[in-house]
């Protein structure tokens, strides 16, 4: 699989489409792809099978950064593209994470094109003649409420119209709207449940008049069951079962190991502390059982050793071999069995029974690998994959009392990961 990195021009113009193939036309889709959940799965999946019927190139274009934040960030800043280095904290899923499984699903080519308000604002048909015209595009593929183009105005029946009118590209709609429509907050924070446990979709079992006055209650608003908002919104709430229901696959965040307070160490339970930065939407605090992936060592200014980390090119060579980017061994490491996988109770949070003594209170990721291995991780990256909430934070007592927490921890996640 191929990777090319695209940036418009101050006009919105992307100068330096490549040469994907001089005798294959192409079966594509464009999106965000955020979490890569069962709907985007469904869209690609389409891809690959309709390129395979044709014998064609299964391509996926990535908008990056998510348009919606573009948008937000232009209106708050009087129309001023995102920075470069602006971290989206809000993403489920970095660029890298989202290509690795488009790999697996048999996806040829993947374009990653900069999202700017420049481009924003060009019609869909200007758009759709570009994918024709420079990426040979045979087949769009694209979900049943897909919109492109200024102002969304290329929604499936004017990209329908433009079809057969112009006869020159086909439009395949996928049925991926899965159960259907939920309600979300509007605007929502993300909030520790009192509990222990699981917890349950807060609006699992209502009936219609219950949830009608909960989404009243909360200013709500409509969003596909399978659809990121509402990952996003399980995930600040403790439901990582339902997020993972959706998703398919456990949610993860994937960040680099770097030494912390040694306090894991001293007391019989050595965390694996994250770097602030991490790829991926961080899930409410709290205690979880799930799995610490080993990713490799770092490469300064390469990403990992394997290549999990997709690297900015010039505009002049944007173009790598995914070889390059994220080996086979990425997939070897996360698979069931591996021998760089162990089940992990992770900790995220401000570490309570110690910040008053410390006056540290970052928010910080610490997975403690349940193994008898002795683990040196420093420098390494690392993915953790949260399984299922066990319980809020808590401030313990004294040490002794926080050891036996984490020993409980501990066992409830062996015997939670024990069938997984």
């Amino acid at each position: 699989m191929k990777i090319t990195r695209l940036t418009p021009d101050d006009n919105g113009l992307v100068m330096d489409w490549p040469t994907l193939s001089s005798h294959k036309r192409t079966v594509l889709t464009i999106g965000v792809f955020d979490g890569m959940h069962k709907g985007h799965q469904a869209v690609v999946k389409r891809v690959v099978e309709l390129a395979k019927q044709t014998d064609s190139l299964a391509v996926v274009m990535i908008l990056d950064p998510r348009p919606a934040l573009v948008h937000t960030y232009a209106n708050e800043h009087d129309d001023m593209d995102l920075p470069k280095d602006f971290v989206d904290t809000q993403a489920l899923s970095s660029v890298d994470q989202r290509i690795r499984m488009m790999r697996e699903l048999g996806v040829d080519n993947v374009l990653v094109l900069r999202y700017t308000m420049a481009f924003a604002a060009k019609s869909f048909r200007f758009f759709l003649g570009q994918m024709v015209g420079k990426l040979g595009m045979r087949t769009l593929v694209l979900g049943q409420d897909a919109a492109l183009g200024a102002n969304r105005k290329g929604d499936i029946k004017s990209i329908q119209e433009l079809s057969e009118a112009t006869r020159v590209f086909e439009l395949d709609v996928v049925d991926d709207l899965g159960p259907g429509y939920t309600w979300v907050p509007l605007h929502f924070e993300p909030k520790v449940p009192e509990g222990t446990g699981e917890q349950q979709d807060p609006r699992e079992g209502m009936n219609k008049a219950e949830l009608r006055a909960w989404t009243k209650k909360n200013n709500c608003r409509k969003v596909r069951v399978w659809s990121s908002t509402n990952v996003r919104y399980l995930l600040s709430q403790g439901c990582v079962k339902a997020a993972a229901e959706i998703l398919g696959h456990d949610h993860a965040v994937e960040g680099t190991v770097v030494h912390g307070e040694q306090r894991g160490r001293e007391i019989g339970f050595p965390t694996a502390n994250l770097a602030q930065m991490v790829e991926g939407y961080v899930p409410v605090d709290g205690v979880y059982a799930g799995w610490l992936v080993d990713l490799g060592p770092i490469d300064e200014g390469k990403g990992s050793s394997n290549g999990g980390t997709l690297v900015e090119k010039s505009h002049a060579a944007n173009v790598e071999d995914a070889a390059n980017l994220a080996s086979p061994s990425d997939e070897m490491r996360m698979a069931s069995g591996s021998p760089w996988r162990w089940p992990a109770a992770i900790s995220v949070g401000t570490k309570p029974t110690y910040s008053d003594e410390t006056g540290i209170d970052q928010r910080v990721i610490e997975p403690y690998c349940v193994t008898d291995d002795w683990l040196e991780l420093y420098g390494h990256k690392v993915r953790v994959e949260f399984t299922q909430f066990l319980r809020g934070q808590v401030k313990f007592k004294d040490t002794e009392e926080l050891k036996d927490a984490l020993q409980d921890y501990a066992d409830q996640t062996l015997e939670i990961t024990a069938t997984k």
